[in-house]
């Protein structure tokens, strides 16, 4: 478990949804003192990811809430911000740069006067479509309206890194997330869960031919981790994957094994002209500047995810 600094008073955005909902109620059991204030619309959140939750909510809509307006004067020991539109089946392409950016930017003007830490989620789709190895250094090609607003707002945080060269603000591109509290998100879901759905339900697992493309899934519980070593760490973008990419075959095999269910794999042709083949993070420079090691394989996290009552029927 990841040690980081006392906190004492916390904003969380986008705390109902997945990742955000994790970071939350790890937040709340590491800083039991703490009051954490989460914000969120719940266009992509539920409120029974927050069953437990003892801080208070404020439901609104990041990009068009006046920040100074509602809570004045308060000081904050750090603001994680997780929220944002994460359909990337959603193509409207001002809703999806709009909400996201102007959301980000509102938290950053919010936290200027006071330097208050950021620690945001980025994505690894700001890398696109190659199979390459992904490296925070390259060149972004994002293959979709979400992956090209987390790359402004990955420009907008390096320009006021660049400007408060002392002021804390991290962001973390999340690889393929997997993990308990992800069942509100329907076929948005991780693709774990999706097959462990299938194969619950007593049909057999669907992938694309011949299943052997890979990703790289990490489990909620090292994204927290990694989120949270953000509030120690120097400002900058960080990988937050596993480093092990995995097949989809070698996923349907690990559901076997843990749920006691042997289904034959079904098969069928990819649609899609322009598909990700392979997501692989590096890790060397979040190894080096969070301490960032990831605790579970896709094993281990199929194994914690079924242990703890999640991966079942209907999640």
């Amino acid at each position: 478990m990841t040690k980081c600094l006392e906190l004492k008073k916390v904003i969380v955005t986008g705390g109902a949804g997945f990742v955000g909902s994790n970071l939350v109620l790890s937040l709340q059991e590491r800083h039991p003192a703490a009051w954490i204030v989460v914000v969120d619309d719940f266009r992509s959140g539920s409120f029974k990811n927050l069953i437990g939750f003892h801080g208070d909510l404020l439901a609104a809509d990041v990009s068009q809430l006046d920040w100074s307006h509602h809570f004045g004067k308060e000081r904050f020991d750090a603001i994680f911000h997780e929220a944002s539109i994460t359909d990337t089946t959603e193509h409207d392409q001002y809703l999806q740069v709009h909400d996201n950016v102007e959301g980000f930017r509102h938290i950053l003007e919010f936290a200027r006067p006071s330097r208050t830490p950021v620690i945001y989620a980025s994505s690894a789709a700001t890398y696109g479509i190659g199979s390459a190895v992904n490296r925070e250094d390259q060149h972004p090609k994002p293959a979709n309206v979400y992956g090209f607003s987390k790359v402004i707002i990955d420009n907008l945080a390096q320009e006021y890194m660049r400007h408060f060269p002392t002021w804390r603000i991290v962001g973390l591109r999340y690889f393929n997330v997997y993990g308990p509290r992800e069942a509100h998100k329907g076929t948005a879901a991780s693709m774990i869960y999706q097959l462990a759905q299938q194969m619950l339900a007593g049909k057999r697992p669907r992938v694309f031919k011949h299943g052997e493309q890979k990703r790289d899934f990490v489990y909620v519980k090292d994204a927290v981790d990694a989120t949270l070593l953000g509030l120690k760490s120097k400002s900058g973008i960080y990988n937050t994957g596993s480093g092990q990419p995995r097949s989809f075959n070698e996923v349907i095999q690990a559901l076997q094994q843990r749920l006691g269910i042997r289904a034959e794999t079904e098969y069928f042709d990819n649609p899609h002209l322009f598909y990700q083949p392979h997501t692989e993070a590096d890790l060397t420079h979040s190894h080096r500047a969070l301490g960032y090691q990831p605790q579970f394989s896709m094993e281990e996290g199929v194994r914690d995810y079924h242990a703890n009552g999640f991966l079942t029927a209907g999640g």
